[in-house]
């Protein structure tokens, strides 16, 4: 089964219906601002894609592309992973409101046991460039390997979601909108605590698998280690 494509303002923001954290805005000193890059190139549309949820053990995997404006900085940008919960949700308002063009896609469990993970990652940044309204002529890629969009060129950038604010933009908006698809998700299976894990491979959750066995939104062909071997 393969999950549709969100592709407008509209259906993003639909997807979002679980209550989320309050957002309260951040001063940040100026000694603990990160400088990240508008861009790679300055002669060529550029897009930066980045993904969410590659590591976990059910639930699909998002991505997303963003298109932001040259002049484009923000001192509170960064990998999702190192920006709190309610500043993720504060900072995907004001990215859907300040970018040029923006896009969100995901791929399957199913069809992640079909192609693997690499290749699903891949095909969900080709799914949300694919929606743009506004043809990136340039990508920017999170990571060390992409398999080639089309003709377009592109740079594949380790970390890059800690160095340009398109790809940090990215990964914003994939980690944001597949959190909010796993609150739906836990709701009915809520023993595997999806609510809290977001179906990445906590003990809870490894320990769920081995009482309860997978549910239809696992990924088969991830190996699930039992918990208790961790102590040896």
């Amino acid at each position: 089964m393969r999950i549709p494509i969100v592709k407008h303002k509209a259906l993003l923001n639909s997807m979002a219906k679980t209550k989320r954290p309050p957002v309260l805005k951040i001063k940040i000193p100026a000694a603990q601002k990160l400088a990240l890059l508008a861009r790679y190139q300055h002669e060529l549309i550029e897009a930066g894609c980045d993904e969410a949820g590659r590591g976990c053990l059910a639930g699909p995997v998002f991505a997303a592309a963003v298109i932001l404006p040259p002049d484009f900085e923000h001192n509170l940008l960064n990998d999702s992973k190192q920006i709190s919960e309610a500043d993720r949700y504060l900072l995907r308002s004001e990215i859907e409101e300040r970018a040029l063009a923006f896009a969100v896609a995901s791929v399957s469990n199913t069809e992640i046991d079909e192609i693997n993970i690499l290749n699903a990652s891949f095909l969900a940044m080709h799914r949300a460039i694919d929606q743009l309204h506004i043809k990136p002529e340039f990508l920017i890629i999170d990571g060390n390997r992409f398999n080639k969009y089309q003709t377009m060129p592109h740079q594949c950038i380790i970390q890059g979601d800690g160095k340009y604010f398109s790809i940090a933009a990215a990964s914003i908006l994939a980690k944001t909108y597949r959190d909010d698809y796993m609150q739906q998700l836990a709701l009915e299976h809520p023993e595997y605590d999806w609510h809290s894990n977001k179906g990445y491979p906590t003990i809870k959750h490894r320990n769920m698998v081995m009482q309860h066995g997978f549910t239809p939104h696992h990924r088969r062909t991830f190996n699930v280690t039992n918990p208790q071997l961790s102590i040896f």
